[in-house]
């Protein structure tokens, strides 16, 4: 009889706790999407249909008149922020109020979670300050010989390819140079990922990414429902990727004598913190009873190192692959704009005996264009997310946000949009030629904005235009037979997109060839 009574109690609590936030955004005055019980407004993505940047797409065209609109992720409120003076607020302005991103776990269960991306607060202060100097022109001028090595190498898998018939899936050939690039600048090894297709980081690289049930499964659990999160992440944690990065990592230590070797890559600068032992700075989270923030410290101990190492390598993998290869989509369907910056890259190059080099690709100013143009379009990281970690006032709406809602900034939407770009759906690289154009600077912002803006833009840039000159300054590309011009998205890639099923295109030799 008593079981009568408990199950309707509890079917009522559980309806109560699902939906007590259903009316969050009603009680501020805010146009929201209608909620569902346990899933929110985050149905589609919790099934896969679509991905968080599709449906952020979606809600900034659906109201073209509201500068923010609400969402529900799970029983977590999640603004969409249409608004661009409100976005330059909210990533620079008063970031103290927004300096978490609100997309990790806990990294003590989960200590893949320690690395800059993902880690947040003071622990995600201490590391960027810390991590910034790997970044440096100077830096990046002595990492370009390595760089010129793996565009070399691509280069002789593109006449391979030629030899077979020219079809080949650009995706995968631009990850295997990126990874080349890693090895190289990243890490000191050559791990011939470019003519290895079964190499140790290429394996890696899809461990990482390969979507499947379980990784799916603990992310939408974990965003339906939060306050179980822990219990969730021990109940289906995973350890397998950060084990093969920290073995990885060990390696190149006990090869080094645990000491930098003055080849000042990565695991050089990560080595010399860990020499250093313990990383002081400013609080970003507590502050003094007069005001000024605290003293926080940590050691750059091996388990840091290994997220940190992880996140170079994901970056790398995924994010620059995907956005070269969409370049070489783009210029298979123009070819007009493919035969201008081949003309330029050829002009440059015979200034440099028809050698890449860190000042031939500052010259390629098409290909620069053109790289942006695309990055436009299809940007990696297809929206940027933030959390509230304070309570917070947007004074333009005399909004309220508590701690803990979420913030989507529909970053290629924006970008997509014409109210700030002409055409936005055509691919025209001269729209960048003029720096003075008047456009709003958060219009554009594929590297993010602000102090979370990408450690490694400039270096993710080098490397991409490295590899598409070199591909470009001997092939031509072209549709091959099963090209989609409009691939379709892969709907389970929510924070890094990725296109399903590849881009295939047909390399064909150019007439005039490397001298």
């Amino acid at each position: 009889m008593i079981i009568y009574l408990v199950i309707p109690i509890v079917l009522v609590l559980l309806y109560k706790y699902v939906t007590r936030n259903h009316d969050y955004w009603e009680k501020r005055n805010v146009k929201y999407e209608k909620p569902i019980s346990i899933f929110g407004t985050n149905y589609e993505n919790v099934v896969a249909k679509k991905s968080i940047i599709e449906i952020s797409i979606e809600i900034y065209n659906k109201y073209p008149n509201e500068p923010v609109v609400g969402l529900l992720r799970g029983t977590t409120p999640e603004l969409v922020v249409r608004d661009l003076e409100i976005v330059r607020k909210i990533l620079n302005v008063d970031f103290a109020h927004f300096y978490p991103r609100g997309t990790g776990r806990d990294p003590k269960l989960e200590p893949l979670f320690y690395n800059l991306f993902h880690v947040e607060g003071d622990l995600w202060k201490l590391l960027r300050q810390r991590l910034t100097p790997t970044f440096t022109t100077a830096k990046l001028k002595n990492m370009f010989p390595l760089v010129v090595k793996c565009a070399e190498k691509v280069q002789i898998v593109g006449e391979d390819i030629v030899n077979r018939g020219g079809e080949c899936d650009v995706r995968d050939l631009m990850a295997r140079f990126t990874m080349e690039f890693i090895g190289a600048c990243g890490f000191g090894i050559e791990m011939d990922t470019i003519n290895d297709e079964q190499s140790l980081f290429k394996q890696l690289g899809n461990k990482i990414f390969r979507p499947y049930f379980r990784k799916q499964a603990i992310n939408a659990l974990c965003d339906l429902f939060p306050d179980l999160q822990t219990v969730l992440q021990k109940l289906l944690r995973e350890s397998d990727i950060i084990d093969a990065v920290t073995e990885i990592l060990e390696k190149i230590r006990e090869q080094r004598n645990y000491k930098p070797i003055g080849r000042n890559d990565f695991i050089d600068l990560l080595l010399e913190l860990e020499g250093k032992g313990k990383i002081i700075g400013d609080s970003i989270e507590k502050n003094k009873a007069d005001g000024t923030p605290e003293q926080v410290e940590m050691e750059m101990d091996l388990t840091y190192m290994a997220a940190q190492v992880f996140v170079f390598f994901a970056a790398g993998f995924e994010t620059s692959s995907s956005a070269t290869s969409f370049m070489l989509h783009q210029l298979a369907y123009h070819p007009e704009e493919q035969k201008k910056i081949q003309e330029e890259i050829d002009r440059v190059l015979s200034k440099y005996n028809n050698k890449l080099c860190y000042d031939s690709i500052s010259e390629m100013t098409a290909l620069s264009n053109g790289f942006k143009e695309s990055l436009r379009i299809f940007p990696s990281l297809g929206a940027l997310h933030r959390k509230c970690a304070r309570r917070y006032t947007i004074p333009e709406l005399n909004l309220t946000l508590d701690p803990g809602v979420k913030i989507i900034i529909p970053l290629q939407a924006i970008q997509n949009d014409e109210k700030y770009f002409d055409n936005p759906s055509q691919f025209m690289p001269d729209r960048f030629n003029d720096p003075n154009v008047g456009r709003h600077k958060y219009a554009y912002m594929p590297f993010g904005e602000g102090p979370r803006a990408c450690i490694g833009a400039r270096l993710g840039e080098m490397q991409s235009l490295a590899g598409l000159a070199a591909v470009l300054h001997k092939f031509s590309v072209e549709p091959a037979a099963n090209t989609k011009r409009y691939p379709e998205v892969n709907h389970g890639s929510n924070i890094v997109q990725s296109i399903k099923g590849g881009l295939p295109l047909k390399l064909r030799l150019r007439d005039k060839s490397i001298s």
